[in-house]
C-alpha cells in the first residue's frame, strides 16, 4: 500500500521536487544526474544558504517535497535553516547532508526534526535514493492519515481553549461571521491568527467563494501591488500574460492579509480604495473592477503605534478595525496548555499506526511554566519533537527540550578543535553565547544579566560593546 501511494502521487500527478542545497557545484550536479534518473523526481539546486531558506520560505504550493542540505554552507548553515524553518512552522522533511561525521551535530539535528541524517562521502549512491524513498513515503503516509482524521473539522474545532479569553473570542466568531464585517486579527507570532481567519471563513455564509490568503511582508511593493490586484499584459517588464490579483480571485470569497502592518503607504492607499469602494484596477489598466469579498486582516504590531508614528493610514486603521479580535499570548492562558499538549499528541503520533504517546507530570510541568514566547506554534513543535525523541512512548522530562536549551549544543569542541579553530575564537564564541542568555532570562535587564554573571555593570556592557552585541540583546 505504501508503494502504491507515492507512486501514484508522483508519476500519475507529478514528479517530487527535490531541493539540493549545497554550496559545492560538483556534487550538486552528481545529484542531480542521480535523482532525476527515476522519473519519479525533479532537483531543484540552491548553491547557498540564504537561496536555499528563500526556496524552503516560498508560499506553500511552490515549496520542495523534499530538501538535501549540506550541514556546512556559507551564510546559512543547514543547522540555521532548520531553526528558521521550526520558528516558522514550515513542514518540509529534510535529510542533511555532511562531510563531518560528528555525532553531537546529528543527535542535534535530528533533535531540531531532521528527516534523516547521510555522512560524505556516499558509500553506495543507491543509499541517498534509498532514503529520498523512505523519507517520501513516510511524508505521504502521514499527510495522508492527517487528511482523514482531519479533513472534515472546522478549524474552530482545532483551536483548543477554555481560557475566558477564548471563550469570548469563540463568541465572538459566532456573531460576526455570517456579517460582510471586515476583521483585524491582532496578536504575537504563533498565537493562531491564520486558523482564527480559517474559523471566521468557514463559519461564514460567504463559503461558496475561497479563502485566499496573502502574507504582505513576503513579497516587495511592486510585486505586492500586482499580486493583490493583477496587471495587464505588457503593463511592465516580465508581465507576458494578463494576471488576476488576489482580491479578484476571492470575490465571494475571503481575503487573508497577513502581516497587515508590513504594507507600504502606497500600497496602504490602494487597499483603502477597495474597502471603500470595493473596487480596484489592476496595473496598467483604466477600467474597475468591481468585488464581493470579505477582509480579514492579521498583524503583530500595535497599528495604533504604528498610526502615531506616521507608517500607518489611521483611515485605513479604523477600516480595518471595524471588528478587533486579539490573540492573546500562550503565557496569558497556561490553564490551556495541558488541553492543547493533548491535541498535539493526538495530531503528532510516531508513526500513522502509533497509540497517542503519553507525558510525564515533571514534563507537563516544565510545559506549563515555561514563557512561550514562540507562542503555540512553539508548543506544537515542543511536543512533535518529544515525540520523536521518545519514539512515541512515554515522553519524560528529558524529552522536552526548549530552543535556548538546544544553544548548548551549538560549540562542538571536538570538532572545533579537529578544524584548528583557535582556543580564543572557541573562548569568545562560549562568552557570547553567555552574555546573551543572560540578557534573555533578565529579559534584557544590564544589572540582573551582570549579577547572574558575577559582573559589574560596567564590565557587562563592556563585553557587550567587545563582542558586538546591541543594547537590547541583538547578536
Amino acid at each position: 500500500m505504501a508503494e502504491e501511494l507515492i507512486t501514484t502521487r508522483h508519476t500519475a500527478e507529478q514528479p517530487a521536487r527535490i531541493l539540493v542545497g549545497d554550496d559545492d557545484a560538483g556534487l550538486r550536479e552528481m545529484l542531480r544526474q542521480l535523482i532525476e534518473e527515476d522519473e519519479r523526481y525533479t532537483v531543484i539546486e540552491c548553491g547557498s544558504g540564504p537561496e536555499t531558506l528563500e526556496c524552503l520560505t516560498a508560499d506553500e504550493d511552490k515549496r520542495p517535497d523534499l530538501a538535501l542540505l549540506d550541514i556546512r554552507m556559507p551564510e546559512l548553515d543547514g543547522i540555521q535553516i532548520l531553526q528558521r524553518m521550526l520558528e516558522q512552522g514550515i513542514d518540509v522533511p529534510v535529510i542533511l547532508m555532511t562531510n563531518y561525521g560528528s555525532a553531537t551535530v546529528a543527535i542535534r539535528a535530528m533533535q531540531m526534526g531532521a528527516a534523516d541524517y547521510l555522512t560524505r562521502p556516499f558509500q553506495d549512491l543507491d543509499e541517498v535514493l534509498i532514503t529520498i524513498e523512505k523519507v517520501l513515503r513516510y511524508e505521504q503516509l502521514k499527510r495522508g492519515l492527517e487528511h482523514r482524521s482531519t479533513g472534515k473539522a472546522e478549524p474552530i474545532d482545532r483551536i483548543v481553549g477554555s481560557d475566558p479569553a477564548m471563550v469570548q473570542i469563540f463568541k465572538t466568531i459566532g456573531r460576526v461571521a455570517r456579517t460582510p464585517a471586515t476583521v483585524l486579527v491582532t496578536g504575537d507570532t504563533g498565537t493562531g491568527k491564520e486558523l482564527m481567519a480559517e474559523a471566521i471563513h468557514n463559519a461564514s455564509d460567504r463559503r461558496s467563494g475561497p479563502l485566499i490568503k496573502v502574507n504582505c511582508a513576503a513579497l516587495p511593493e511592486s510585486l505586492l501591488e500586482s499580486e493583490l490586484f493583477g496587471h495587464e499584459k505588457g503593463s511592465f517588464t516580465g508581465a507576458l500574460t494578463q494576471h488576476k490579483g488576489r482580491f479578484e480571485a476571492a470575490h465571494k470569497g475571503t481575503i487573508f492579509l497577513d502581516e497587515v502592518g508590513e504594507m507600504t503607504p502606497g500600497t496602504q492607499k490602494k487597499l483603502l480604495r477597495v474597502l471603500q469602494e470595493r473596487e480596484f484596477e489592476r496595473v496598467g489598466s483604466t477600467s474597475p473592477i468591481q468585488v464581493d469579498v470579505r477582509v480579514v486582516a492579521a498583524t503583530n504590531k500595535n497599528l495604533r503605534d504604528e498610526v502615531l508614528a506616521r507608517r500607518f493610514r489611521e483611515d485605513l486603521f479604523f477600516r480595518l478595525n471595524v471588528i478587533a479580535i486579539h490573540m492573546p499570548p500562550l503565557r496569558e492562558r497556561r490553564g490551556d496548555i495541558p488541553a492543547l499538549v493533548n491535541h498535539f499528541l493526538d495530531k503528532h503520533r510516531y508513526s500513522p499506526s502509533s497509540p497517542q504517546a503519553r507525558i510525564s507530570e515533571d514534563a507537563m510541568e516544565k510545559l506549563t511554566i515555561h514563557d512561550w514566547p514562540g507562542n503555540v506554534r512553539e508548543l506544537e513543535n515542543i511536543i512533535q519533537r518529544a515525540v520523536v525523541l521518545s519514539r512515541g512512548g512515554f515522553i519524560t522530562i528529558d524529552h522536552v527540550v526548549f530552543q535556548n536549551e538546544l544553544n548548548r549544543y551549538v560549540l562542538d569542541v571536538q570538532q572545533k578543535v579537529r578544524d584548528n579553530t583557535p582556543l580564543e575564537e572557541m573562548v569568545r564564541d562560549v562568552r557570547r553565547e553567555a552574555i546573551l542568555t543572560a540578557l534573555r532570562l533578565s529579559d534584557h535587564d544590564h544589572e540582573r544579566a551582570a549579577r547572574q554573571l558575577g559582573l559589574s555593570v560596567e564590565d557587562f556592557e563592556r563585553e557587550c560593546q567587545e563582542l558586538g552585541i546591541s543594547v537590547d540583546g541583538a547578536a
